[in-house]
């Protein structure tokens, strides 16, 4: 993919998160969906516990508590990944991202439309997460990003976010992933206002 999808994914997918505790959750169902209201209309979300157990029902538990209401999608990349999963509260966020969960083993690629936990190295995904926006197989296999679900929904919408921003520091002058985490949606409001956002999500069966 043009310009370095490898070092945009170092960048920004590798340095996204940074729990450092073992999260205990319950098991989700086999097959779930969540419907997600944005600012470019709705998506929805089919998540398939065999394809990732860990990854699934953790999303499930996040999605239950409202956690992913008012996200900024962040980072939207044209022909890459559409990113999410700070909370604009920065107390709620801390809370969740301080509880990692462990790798699963992959099962499938990183194909147009799949859902993933983004990670910072081994047993590291807590909160946020992204659609591959194009087929990324030969750049994120390898680095073990594992997805959980399939946009079945609104891809349209989730490939038709605003995405005039770019890539945050420090490979671009986007938003800034430490100071969403520590600010909120106060430093966005400022300095990122053309961002799209999840309205609502929510699992609908």
């Amino acid at each position: 993919m043009r310009v370095g999808i490898a070092a945009l994914a170092a960048a920004g997918l590798l340095a996204s998160c940074g729990g450092n505790k073992s999260a205990q959750m319950e098991q989700g169902p086999a097959q779930y969906r969540v419907r997600m209201q944005t600012t470019k209309g709705d998506v929805v979300i089919l998540a398939h516990r065999d394809w990732s157990p860990v990854g699934s029902d953790h999303f499930y538990e996040l999605t239950k508590t409202h956690f992913y209401d008012g996200n900024r999608f962040f980072r939207c990349l044209p022909g890459f990944v559409v990113q999410w999963g700070i909370n604009g509260d920065p107390d709620k966020n801390k809370t969740w991202r301080e509880i990692a969960i462990r790798d699963d083993p992959p099962k499938v690629s990183n194909k147009t439309g799949t859902v993933v936990f983004a990670m910072a190295g081994p047993n590291s995904r807590t909160t946020q997460v992204f659609v591959n926006l194009g087929d990324n197989s030969a750049a994120l296999d390898p680095q073990g990003f594992t997805p959980f679900g399939e946009v079945t929904q609104g891809m349209e919408n989730i490939a038709g976010v605003f995405m005039g921003y770019g890539e945050g520091p420090p490979s671009g002058g986007g938003p800034d992933q430490a100071a969403i985490a520590q600010i909120g949606d106060p430093y966005l409001d400022e300095h990122f206002p053309k961002l799209d956002r999840i309205k609502t999500a929510r699992i609908i069966e």
